[in-house]
Order: C-alpha cells, then structure tokens, then sequence
C-alpha cells in the first residue's frame, strides 16, 4: 500500500482521496481553505455526493484518511502526489493551468527522491511536461491518470469503473501508479500522456454529442408527432447505440462538459483541425435551452411579461448540489429575460447561491414554489418530484400548464389532474 498526498479537496480530490482511503492506502488530503479542512477533519462532507461521507468517516476512523493545510505539509512523506486542483476554462476556451502550475511548484521541493507526480485533474494534451517543467526535478516523474467521475454517482464510479487510464513515458512510474488500482476490477490502459490526455476530453465531448442529437431528435419527434421515449427506447436496444446518455431534456451543463467540449475545440484548432461537429452538439445545446424557455412562454400564451413560473429543480442534475453551468438556470435567465417572476425550488438550495439569480425568488419546498404561478417547469429530475401530490399543485396554482423539461412526470396523472402537460419530444 502507498503512502499517497492528494493535492485539493474539491470533487475530484475529495473523492479520490476518500476512496484510495477505502482501498487501503495512506491518504493526506490538501488545501489551502483552513475552515474547510478543519470542516473536513471532522467528516463534514462539503458536497452533497452518495456514499461519499461514508468513506470520508471510514477513513478518518481508521487513520488512513486526514487533511492537513498546504500541498507541501501532504507532499513531504509520499510516494504519490495527486493534482485535483481546479482548470477552469479561459477566454479562448482553452484549459487555465494556474493552479495546476501553482500546486507543481509548491510541493516540487519538498518531495521525497523518485516521488511519481498524477495529474488527476482534465489537462489539455502536453500538461504532463509543463508540470515537469515547473517541478523541476528529473528524479520525479509525472503521468495522466484522468478521472471519469460523474457527479452523483462518483464513489462507485471510482471504485468500480469502466477502466482505468495511466500514462506516462516511463514504465515504472507507470506501473506504481496503476498498482494503486490493484483491488479495483477494471480494464487498465497504459499509454502514453497525450493520449491518455485526449481520451477525458474525447470521452466527455462523445457523451455531449449524444445529448445534443437526442435533443435535436425529440425536436422533430414534436414536428412529426412521434413519442421521443418510444424512439429512444428503440435506438437503446441497437447494442451498438446503447440506452446511456439517450435522454432528452433542457440542455446539458456541469462542471465538465461545457468546458472540456471548448477545450477540445481549442485543442483541435492548435493542432491544425477545424472540428465542425463539436461546433454544432454546443450550438444545438445552446438552441434548447431556448426551445424550452419558449416552451414555457407558449404554455401561458406566447408572453412571459408579468407572468408566474414555478420552477422545480436549478441543479444541473438529479443527485449534486452542483450549480456551474446547469441548464435549469440557463432556461431561467431566459425566462427573466422575458419578463417573468421566477419561484423556485430545489432540494439542495436552501439559499442564496453564486450562479442564481437574485430575482428568483426561492422557497422551501416544491408546493411553496407554485403558489400562484401560471405554469410550472420541471428543469431538473429529482425523483420526489414524481411523487408529489398533482391536488395540491392545482390548488396552489393560478395556472394549468406544466412544462416538464425532463420528461420526469408521469404525463396521464397530471392530464386527469386537470393539467395541460407538455414534455419534450412528445
């Protein structure tokens, strides 16, 4: 087992710690925020993720797990420093490795002789030789090991994942790295660093370019008068296509797609490619979040002045309380745009958040959020919402219209409830 320094604690870091922890290894996670590590230190899990706080409490209870303040303090005893620091996206789409940069430079003189260094956070294609460059030690080696973590359901995609990806030039260091994964049942492929760079971003842009063609499917489903579901149901069973990733709704977000499919434009652009398909899956994207806000107008008659929407759920999906970039607040914008009063509700808001508007007015529970609205739009697919109560939305609803924006409800009950239901694709 190895004694391993996770260098930030964000949802990568944190789960990648939480879980090494779990596998048996010696963890010390790093930050540089000192009321999140003593929060952390005490097994108070910042975000909301299945099953993580589970782990965290493990390891902190068994000592395989601690957080400690500063990169250096976690780099100085192990055999392998992970970066999970933020690549937020630049002015031209590229990938910022500020803090990737940061990091290298902070534990580079600390580290024991022939430490292996992991870049765990999405890099465009070459970072492993710039944090060689900034670490500046030729004993230290650096390899790719991208994540392929989704939110919601991160800890069992890390310790029962598709397959595991390592690479670097030098085969021993690749082989340390991929022995850390040596309890998880996983494919490991071990290649070089530009090609394991390009599998995250080749992989995410794949799944949004999915979205965006079931989004674009269930647009002429309405045109032509065709259920998406049944479409969708019958695509799945091609084994070549598979169900994943076939489910149309208000556009796709988070903290990865978005970015990493602008990142790849940028890295196809450098390397001498015009990536014309990418281009189209964002501006279809884009498209949608307007077809559902227009949607949402057409339900109360063609103008939103003055009008009362409901909105259930503002995160970019069902089990995160993950903001950045969700489709739920894209298609609010547009509807404040047009002049509506927004009322919403999502189980993990509790308050004023970076990402939502300070007009919408947010209320404690999903009936709360329909009081006198005019129509209400179901934006994320929290399951409680299928199950709450159609009679007392009617009676707290000035309006009749729904607007499901997730294909989430159960469109019968809420048609004989005295609903106008409108869903997508359908």
């Amino acid at each position: 087992m190895a004694k391993i320094a996770v260098i930030g604690t964000g949802y990568v870091g944190l789960t990648t710690g939480a879980c090494f922890a779990h596998l048996g290894h010696e963890v010390v996670c790093a930050d540089i925020d000192p009321s999140k590590i003593e929060r952390l230190s005490r097994g108070e899990i910042p975000i909301v993720e299945h099953g993580l706080d589970r782990l965290v409490a493990e390891g902190l209870r068994t000592g395989r797990l601690s957080f400690v303040l500063g990169s250096a303090i976690a780099a100085a005893d192990c055999d392998i420093a992970f970066l999970c620091v933020p690549t937020p996206q630049g002015e031209d789409g590229s990938a910022d490795l500020s803090y990737i940069e940061a990091a290298a430079r902070e534990i580079g003189p600390v580290l024991p002789y022939e430490a292996v260094v992991v870049n765990k956070s999405t890099v465009p294609v070459g970072s492993t030789k710039v944090v060689e460059r900034v670490l500046g030690r030729p004993d230290v080696k650096v390899v790719s090991n991208p994540e392929f973590l989704r939110e919601g359901s991160a800890v069992q995609d890390f310790l029962k994942p598709d397959r595991v990806v390592v690479g670097c030039d030098d085969q021993s260091a690749a082989i340390k790295v991929a022995s850390l994964y040596i309890n998880v049942a996983a494919p490991v492929i071990v290649t070089d660093p530009a090609s394991a760079e390009t599998m995250k971003y080749a992989a995410n842009a794949f799944l949004a370019t999915k979205l965006s063609f079931i989004n674009a499917i269930a647009a002429i489903c309405e045109g032509v008068g065709a259920d998406v579901n049944d479409v969708v149901l019958g695509m799945g069973y091609d084994k070549r296509i598979g169900q994943d990733f076939l489910r149309p709704g208000p556009g796709w977000g988070g903290s990865c797609f978005p970015k990493d499919s602008r990142a790849l434009l940028k890295i196809a652009a450098d390397g001498g490619y015009g990536f014309d398909l990418l281009e189209g899956v964002i501006a279809v994207n884009d498209e949608q979040f307007g077809r559902v806000a227009d949607k949402i107008s057409a339900a109360v008659g063609g103008s939103l002045q003055g009008k009362t929407v409901a909105v259930w759920g503002l995160t970019f999906k069902a089990r995160t309380d993950d903001l950045r970039d969700s489709p739920a607040l894209e298609v609010i914008k547009r509807l404040l745009a047009g002049g509506a009063h927004v009322r919403a509700f999502d189980p993990t808001v509790d308050g004023p958040k970076p990402g939502i508007p300070s007009t919408v007015e947010l209320c404690a529970d999903a009936y709360s959020a329909c009081q006198d609205a005019d129509v209400l739009a179901v934006l994320t697919e929290w399951d409680e919402f299928r199950w709450l109560d159609v009679a007392k939305v009617d009676e707290a609803m000035r309006g009749r219209q729904v607007v499901d924006g997730r294909n989430l409800l159960d469109r019968n009950e809420w048609r004989r409830g005295g609903f106008t239901y409108v869903g997508i694709g359908r």
